[in-house]
């Protein structure tokens, strides 16, 4: 599971999550608290990205110096607490291209349904993060990964806020090749889905809705 899993211990990270847990804490300051914990995330989740070399001009000489290889990253939100997510890992990378991916979970059958997906070209040669806040049942998470791969991505990591044992269980299951980098490994899911402890439903602290 270590493998499958990182958990992003940083004291600041931490410390923002816990404000963001916490019941009274208002819908700007979560929404701010977001965009600053994602651009912390995404600092661990990119560290292994390809670099190459280039001729700069400094003030005083010219050097070689690195600067990142290849295609450019692929972000996907999945709609639509993910866009919380996304918008503070594009003023980190933005020159990211960016997809969207909107499922919703059929009540009879409880399994994710498509509704939206709107990706990058060229995913086989993006590295690919797809970003949501929690991951908690991982059925609709494990789907979406199961999209950007029939769409050709085969570099994928996921970036979630919060992770349940249920949905970090049900991805390695699905998905082995997709690293998780995560702030907190949570208890477990109540009767409803919802992560525990966690911090309620992302998308609505986020956008205010009930």
């Amino acid at each position: 599971m270590s493998e499958h899993l990182t958990i992003v211990n940083h004291p600041l990270v931490q410390h923002k999550l816990t404000l963001m847990r916490k019941k009274d804490t208002s819908t700007a300051v979560f929404r701010q608290l977001l965009r600053e914990i994602s651009q912390l995330l995404a600092y661990e989740i990119t560290h292994d990205l390809a670099l190459t070399m280039t001729t700069v001009e400094t003030p005083l000489m010219e050097m070689e110096a690195p600067v990142l290889a290849g295609k450019k990253l692929a972000l996907v939100s999945i709609l639509r607490a993910g866009n919380g997510l996304l918008d503070g890992v594009l003023e980190l990378i933005p020159s990211a291209r960016v997809g969207f991916v909107g499922l919703y979970r059929d009540e009879a059958t409880l399994q994710p349904v498509k509704y939206y997906f709107k990706v990058p070209t060229e995913l086989a040669d993006r590295r690919v993060i797809v970003v949501d806040p929690m991951l908690a049942t991982g059925n609709s998470s494990a789907a979406a990964v199961s999209m950007l791969k029939e769409a050709g991505a085969r570099d994928i990591r996921f970036l979630c806020l919060l992770a349940a044992p249920e949905g970090v269980a049900r991805m390695a299951e699905a998905h082995p090749d997709v690293p998780i980098v995560t702030a907190a490994l949570d208890e477990r899911l109540n009767d409803k889905g919802y992560i525990l402890p966690g911090l309620g439903d992302a998308g609505d602290r986020m956008f205010g809705t009930k």
